[in-house]
């Protein structure tokens, strides 16, 4: 039997793998420029000081992409500008957000998986996320918010399921859409959890939640809603095919116009199969509520139409939880693709090599999301008895 002793020893152990993990990328944050996303980011900050985090979605910015980020984001990003004033080093200051996300994910999966499994497991699940190599890559070298809006998703799960907080969970879950959109998949699914808890659950959940985003959304929806809708709401990613279903498409030969459209508009339909899978599993399994995000966050990179290397981290910390094997795999063969793909002269131009690794890690996400939906789907393992216990029915028949 699994004791608080081996509980506190497992968390120790996470908590040190994490320290190292985080040092790691700061000093590869410190060491390294960065692809071109890092000029990008230091000139939507240099923009937002200038124009404000709200009307930043109203300008034309000359020689920069389409600003697609949520509100907190412009908020970080404004931030983040400021202390370069200070003398900070903008170029490592961006990386930090994802790289302390990832801290904070390794001792949030552990503090997950524990409660479904041994301490053990649940201390290789949250060292994973802390050496995974695609995190340590994405984060420490790439930044983006992406890290940061899963680990908020996750914690909105685990604040609902397993601490019994609903209020604090739909704050979480607020803000894991206000950093980057993407985890709007797993908010009806969050939704779900929550009603399936009974209705003072879903009320705080869904106070936390509206709350918050109106909070944070409130100032942009008010002021410039058609902006933040064709610059947030409806971005689809970029026109590259260098990952999964539209890179099958691109080598099969599909016409130019049916890649288009699967980029296009018909990439909702893609995000309504991941809505409606995850609203599915939380209706079923509302107990496991990070194993529905997590799993459906995966799906959605399964089935993206968009290719980017920092992409790779919305599967990462959440296979993890779905199971070590599955993290571990997925981990390894997607942090192979990240870190070649950012060796190369761009990360937007992936060598052929590199495009036979990311098919060959998609196909290990689609084997770890099948393992991991017959995991969610399982009914829960009895619970042990302590020794010198007698089981529950010789209890009841004893005289």
């Amino acid at each position: 039997m699994w004791g608080e002793t081996d509980v506190r020893r497992a968390r120790a152990a996470v908590l040190v793998a994490a320290t190292a993990g985080l040092l790691t990328r700061m000093i590869i944050a410190a060491n390294s420029p960065g692809p071109a996303d890092v000029r990008i980011f230091e000139g939507f900050a240099k923009a937002i000081t200038g124009y404000g985090p709200v009307r930043i979605y109203a300008q034309s910015l000359p020689g920069l992409p389409v600003y697609n980020h949520p509100p907190l984001a412009g908020w970080m990003l404004l931030g983040l500008d400021r202390l370069t004033e200070l003398g900070f080093s903008f170029a490592t200051l961006i990386r930090v957000p994802a790289s302390a996300a990832d801290f904070a994910c390794a001792l949030l999966v552990f503090e997950i998986v524990r409660r479904r499994a041994t301490p053990r497991t649940a201390m290789l699940c949250g060292i994973g996320v802390a050496v995974s190599p695609v995190l340590v890559a994405t984060s420490g070298y790439h930044g983006n918010t992406d890290a940061v809006a899963v680990a908020f998703a996750l914690a909105a799960a685990h604040l609902l399921a397993d601490r019994r907080a609903p209020l604090a969970a739909g704050m979480a879950a607020a803000l894991s859409i206000s950093v980057k959109f993407i985890p709007v998949v797993v908010i009806p699914a969050l939704f779900v959890a929550a009603l399936r808890g009974g209705r003072p659950v879903l009320v705080r959940f869904a106070a936390g939640f509206a709350g918050l985003a109106a909070l944070v959304w409130g100032p942009a929806l008010l002021t410039v809603p058609l902006d933040l809708e064709r610059n947030v709401l409806e971005y689809a990613g970029g026109s590259y095919r260098l990952w999964g279903l539209v890179r099958f498409a691109d080598v099969l030969g599909l016409p130019d116009p049916a890649i288009a459209f699967m980029q296009g508009g018909g990439h909702f339909l893609f995000v309504l199969a991941c809505v409606a899978a995850g609203t599915w599993l939380a209706w079923l399994r509302p107990d496991r509520a990070a194993g529905v995000v997590a799993l459906t966050l995966g799906l959605l990179l399964l089935l993206s139409t968009a290719s980017g290397l920092q992409y790779l981290t919305w599967a990462a910390a959440g296979m993890f939880v779905l199971g070590p094997v599955e993290g571990c795999a997925y981990s390894v063969a997607a942090g192979l693709v990240a870190v070649l793909g950012y060796s190369g002269r761009s990360a937007v131009r992936w060598s052929e090599f590199v495009l036979y690794l990311g098919a060959a890690a998609w196909f290990v996400l689609a084997a770890g999301l099948v393992t991991g939906l017959l995991r969610l789907l399982a009914p829960p393992p009895l619970p042990v008895p302590h020794p010198g216990t007698a089981p529950r029915t010789q209890l009841e028949n004893a005289p």
